[in-house]
């Protein structure tokens, strides 16, 4: 059975989704921790991390932190939510389904413009929490996973590949208790389920013509230094990289002549993985 889900967003402090709750259980997924100075950042700082769920765009890691639209305020505009910067707009509308909710997405810049977006989605999830995606999928790894690995680190090498859910030896569908451990992977697949004991949460993305993907963010008590926490990012994406700098030709987003991309993320309480 499936069960609608309610979603509480924050338009003053970079959009930021605050709450995902299954309605019929009461069941709260998104994690997150006390950081009283976000309210106070501005375009350009470090990222503050409150956890919750992040639009990240145009760019997660590098420049600038985490992106655009974490450090900004967004406004309300004809039932949408907007966010507006030097080179592109963004455009989000969230609404309930029967089975859970849909986030409609619209990015409107000058044709060529390059990005990734993410919905850097931190999960509250218990030890014993699964992540499932397509077996055999490409997962790439990035240089923080070097030490985890059955391969030796190629000099200079920005990823490497494997398939989940173990790359490069490296399993990866569970999250498991904490281990002083932090890696990024991105698995070319557009959709996924988190399992995390009798509840579901079902995760998909849709994008004509664009690259699209899940990346983890499985930090098991290694990061940051020198005050580590636990956090657990599952997080639709456009794009193959966390960090533009870093995109090959397929690897980003590209807008086209319309000048606009669409994208819709579902949400649900289904397992919808194959």
């Amino acid at each position: 059975m499936t069960v609608p889900l309610d979603i509480v967003t924050d338009l003053a402090h970079g959009g930021r989704w605050t709450s995902l709750r299954t309605t019929g259980t009461g069941r709260e997924w998104l994690w997150r921790r006390a950081a009283p100075e976000r309210d106070n950042v501005s375009p350009g700082d470090t990222f503050v991390d409150a956890g919750g769920l992040e639009e990240c765009v145009p760019t997660v890691r590098g420049t600038p932190d985490h992106g655009d639209a974490w450090s900004r305020s967004w406004t309300r505009e004809a039932g949408a939510d907007v966010l507006r910067c030097d080179r592109f707009t963004l455009a989000r509308t969230v609404r309930g389904t029967t089975d859970g909710a849909e986030a409609h997405y619209v990015l409107t810049a000058d044709a060529g413009f390059r990005f990734v977006w993410a919905a850097h989605t931190l999960l509250d999830l218990s030890d014993g929490a699964v992540l499932h995606i397509r077996d055999g999928a490409r997962t790439r790894l990035f240089p923080e996973s070097a030490p985890l690995v059955d391969l030796l680190w190629p000099d200079g090498a920005r990823w490497v590949e494997g398939t989940w859910p173990t790359p490069c030896g490296l399993r990866l569908d569970r999250f498991g208790p904490d281990d002083g451990t932090a890696v990024g992977a991105v698995v070319d697949a557009s959709h996924c389920c988190v399992h995390d004991r009798a509840e579901r949460l079902s995760l998909a993305l849709e994008a004509d013509g664009q690259p699209v993907s899940i990346a983890l963010w499985r930090n098991l008590g290694g990061f940051p230094a020198p005050r580590p926490y636990r956090s657990t990012g599952v997080e639709p994406m456009l794009g193959r990289v966390f960090d533009l700098a870093e995109a090959g030709p397929g690897d980003a987003a590209r807008v086209p002549e319309s000048g606009e991309v669409r994208w819709r993320l579902t949400l649900t309480t289904n397992c919808r993985c194959a």
